[in-house]
C-alpha cells in the first residue's frame, strides 16, 4: 500500500479528511518503512560510532575503567552517532527523494509540507535512538560506564531533543542541493563540527581559542548537555541557548530551503 492509497483509506472510512496528525502517522509509518529497507544504510549509522568505541576507548583502561570518562566517552559518540545519522539520513534522503516522480506529486496534495517534515524530525529521533544502542552495549559490558534509570530517562529525552537541528539542518541540505552534490557537503560539515565540538577530544584538552569557538556550536552544546543528563557534571552556562539558537537558525534554512526548491519546481 503506497502513502496515497493509506490516506485515501483513512479519509474513506469516516468521510471526513485525515487530520494533521493522522498525516503525520502514515508519513512517519513510510519513512521509517522506506530507511529500513535499506539496511546498509542503517547499519553503516550504527557501525562506526560503535568501532570508536571498541578501538579507541575501551583499550584505554584510565578512561574505560573511569565511571564518569567512559559514561561521558559513550555520551560524545552518541551524539556523533545522531549528526551522522541526521545529516545522512536526511541530507542524501531527501535529495534522493527531489529526484523521484512521485515527490512533486506529494508535495502538490492539498495536506501541506507540516506533516511529512514533522514525520522526518519523529523518524530523525528514532533512528537517533537506533544508532545508541550499540554503544550502550560496548559501554556496559567492557566499559565502567554506569547510570541510574532517572539518568537514563533524562539522556534519552536529551538525545531527542539535541538530534532536532541537525535533522533540521539534513533537511535544508536536502532540499538545497542534489544528491551528488549533499554527499561533500554533508561531510564536510560533519567531521568539522564533530571535532570542534569535543566529541573526538575531549574540550579540556583545547586551548582557549577554541575552546571559545567551541561552545558556539550545537555540537559542544548537544554534547555537554547529554553528558550533564547522564553523569551530574554541569554543562556550561549557554548550552541551552546556544542549542536552542541553532535550531532556530536550521528551522529557518529549512523552510527557505523548501520554499525555494518548491518556487523552482512549481510555478
Amino acid at each position: 500500500m503506497s502513502t496515497l492509497d493509506a490516506v485515501t483509506t483513512t479519509s474513506g472510512v469516516s468521510g471526513r479528511p485525515p487530520s494533521a496528525a493522522t498525516l503525520t502517522w502514515i508519513h512517519l509509518k513510510y519513512q521509517f518503512l522506506e530507511t529500513v529497507r535499506v539496511p546498509i544504510a542503517v547499519l553503516g549509522n550504527l557501525l562506526f560510532p560503535a568501532l570508536a568505541m571498541f578501538f579507541f576507548v575501551v583499550p584505554q583502561k584510565e578512561v574505560a575503567g573511569d565511571p564518569v570518562a567512559a559514561t561521558t566517552a559513550v555520551a560524545s559518540l552518541g551524539l556523533f552517532a545522531i549528526c551522522s545519522a541526521s545529516l545522512f539520513t536526511y541530507g542524501l534522503g531527501v535529495a534522493e527523494d527531489r529526484a523521484l516522480p512521485f515527490d512533486p506529486f506529494l508535495r502538490s496534495l492539498p495536506a501541506g509540507p507540516a506533516p511529512r517534515m514533522i514525520a522526518r524530525i519523529l523518524n530523525g529521533g528514532i533512528f537517533s535512538l537506533f544508532g545508541l544502542v550499540p554503544l550502550i552495549l560496548i559501554g556496559w559490558l567492557l566499559t565502567a560506564a554506569s547510570v541510574t534509570w532517572s539518568q537514563l530517562l533524562a539522556g534519552v529525552g536529551t538525545v531527542l531533543l539535541v538530534s532536532v537541528p541537525f535533522v533540521l539542518l539534513g533537511i535544508a541540505i536536502g532540499y538545497s542541493l542534489s544528491a551528488k552534490a549533499a554527499l561533500p557537503v554533508v561531510q564536510v560539515i560533519l567531521f568539522p563540527l564533530a571535532f570542534a565540538g569535543g566529541l573526538f577530544l575531549p574540550p579540556f584538552l583545547f586551548p582557549p581559542w577554541l575552546d571559545t569557538i567551541s561552545m558556539t556550536t550545537p555540537t559542544r552544546a548537544g554534547r555537554d548537555l547529554l553528558v550533564q543528563a547522564l553523569t551530574g557534571e554541569p554543562a556550561y552556562a549557554l548550552a541551552w541557548v546556544v542549542l536552542l539558537g541553532w535550531t532556530v537558525v536550521f528551522a529557518v534554512l529549512a523552510v527557505w530551503a523548501y520554499r525555494r526548491d518548491e518556487g523552482r519546481r512549481f510555478k
